[in-house]
């Protein structure tokens, strides 16, 4: 069945037979993320759902007529056509939410499909946000009220092909951007069942995205978001995407190898290799968004009011070098350093995140393409980063300590890294550089939270070597 939220205040629940009307003030506003995910079958959603018996996932619409007057999008032969349709599969998460308002503001029709479960996540290990979030519907009616703009809202899970073939009839996009995943390598290695559930939760889940655009969408443009993580840390130069190889006298051209280092990245490795074989065999069109780390807060459309603040993570287990380091340094905490700090790695901003998708949705691949962009800005050592927030740091009276503490992971700690990134440079992307300024108001930002921030959580706490059989969850 299907609920649909209309600008009338009224809840209209569709089924199989005939449609039923109940008066909005007679239902309940408060979707809670346990509710959200109680609509999955799969066996291994029983660590989320407590043991609760399945139930048939419901489809949240939440939609409204828009009061502004859209620019016509000009075709070749310069007639006005219609706006692309965008779903945003994980609109509610810090690389969603940030995308789903930039390509609204852009002049796309947009949906966002999201089951809450990255909400679920922090209530579970006992993390939060160091920026208050507020609801999704509450963040899609301030757009609304600033913008004119509506932003249609799907709450239901991927992995329910039901609820997804539902979401694909009823929005009919012409591209799918794709960030509904488990996203923490962190998270992946808590336990065995966060392992499986990071593992059936990407593949299935991206497998039935495929599976929708062959059987409903044949010409919508996957874009998806991978990770550099795909490809570890080689003593090459790593390619976008593909190698040319001459071996024994013969020469091909092959998907780059990969080294994935988590189960979070396996996740992602196996989601490329399935999307690279359904454009070759039905001819799907599809953008594989290779990200590195991203960092910062605000961009253009979260910045116009509180209420579409970003989420902004530095926690152990979410949380991403530079913000962690810049929250470290507003509440006096030494910076953590992993091992010997060489670890190297893509940074881009979050604003060329959003950039990025946007200039990959304009610029489609063909049918039976599988194009593969490496998506970073620069590379940054750990121990780079580190110094760079102790500057900035002292420039605001800050007395910023570095600690090394042991690294939990299994990974090089020093290493060549030579990444490409130029395909999307080529399409017009215009890089927002990691520069003083920004750490300062990275910085400035964690100064303005930092009562908020938990002390508790800024140490690792997860280890790959001691990985556990059992979840790990917080207990009254």
């Amino acid at each position: 069945m299907a609920q649909l939220l209309s600008s009338s205040s009224s809840l209209t629940i569709f089924s199989r037979n005939k449609p039923y009307l109940k008066p909005f003030n007679q239902c309940s506003m408060s979707f809670s993320t346990s509710a959200a995910c109680n609509n999955s079958t799969y066996p291994f959603r029983k660590l989320f759902l407590q043991r609760q018996k399945p139930r048939k996932s419901l489809v949240l619409q939440v939609s409204a007529v828009s009061t502004s007057i859209e620019t016509p999008v000009q075709t070749s032969s310069g007639e006005p056509s219609k706006p692309q349709r965008v779903m945003v599969i994980g609109g509610d998460g810090y690389c969603g939410w940030a995308t789903a308002l930039h390509l609204s503001k852009k002049g796309y029709e947009v949906a966002i499909v999201d089951n809450l479960i990255r909400r679920l996540f922090d209530h579970q290990l006992g993390l939060d946000s160091l920026t208050p979030i507020s609801s999704i519907q509450n963040r899609i009616r301030c757009w609304k009220s600033l913008t004119g703009k509506s932003i249609e809202l799907y709450i239901g899970d991927i992995c329910d092909f039901e609820f997804l073939t539902e979401t694909f009839k009823s929005f009919e996009p012409d591209a799918v951007v794709h960030f509904g995943e488990q996203r923490s390598a962190p998270y992946s290695m808590i336990d065995r069942p966060r392992a499986v559930f990071t593992q059936q939760n990407n593949v299935i889940g991206t497998l039935n995205v495929l599976f929708a655009i062959k059987e409903f969408r044949e010409q919508c443009h996957l874009v998806k978001l991978g990770t550099m993580g795909e490809y570890g840390t080689p003593n090459i130069d790593i390619e976008e995407g593909y190698i040319t190889i001459t071996h024994n006298g013969r020469t091909d051209t092959l998907p780059y190898p990969k080294q994935a280092s988590s189960f979070y990245h396996l996740s992602k490795v196996h989601d490329s290799h399935n999307i690279a074989f359904t454009c070759k065999a039905w001819g799907i069109r599809a953008t594989d968004l290779n990200q590195g780390v991203v960092y910062g807060l605000r961009t253009d459309e979260t910045a116009m009011h509180e209420e579409l603040c970003n989420r902004f993570d530095y926690d152990g287990i979410f949380g991403t070098a530079l913000n962690r380091f810049c929250v470290q340094a507003a509440v006096g905490h030494p910076l953590t350093v992993y091992g010997k700090g060489g670890q190297t790695r893509g940074y881009l901003d979050i604003r060329d995140t959003v950039q990025c998708v946007e200039l990959a949705i304009a610029n489609p691949a063909n049918p039976g393409e599988f194009r593969v962009f490496n998506q970073f800005t620069e590379q940054f050592s750990v121990n780079q980063l580190a110094a760079l927030v102790t500057k900035a740091g002292g420039k605001l009276g800050l007395n910023v300590e570095t600690i090394t503490v042991p690294n939990p992971r299994v990974e090089a700690e020093e290493h060549y890294y030579n990444a490409k990134h130029t395909k999307l440079v080529e399409l017009g992307l215009k890089p927002h550089l990691l520069s003083d300024s920004l750490l300062d108001s990275l910085l400035n930002f964690a100064i303005q939270y930092k009562d908020r921030v938990d002390k508790k959580q800024i140490m690792p706490s997860i280890s790959w070597r001691k990985i556990g059989v059992k979840p790990k969850t917080v207990t009254a």
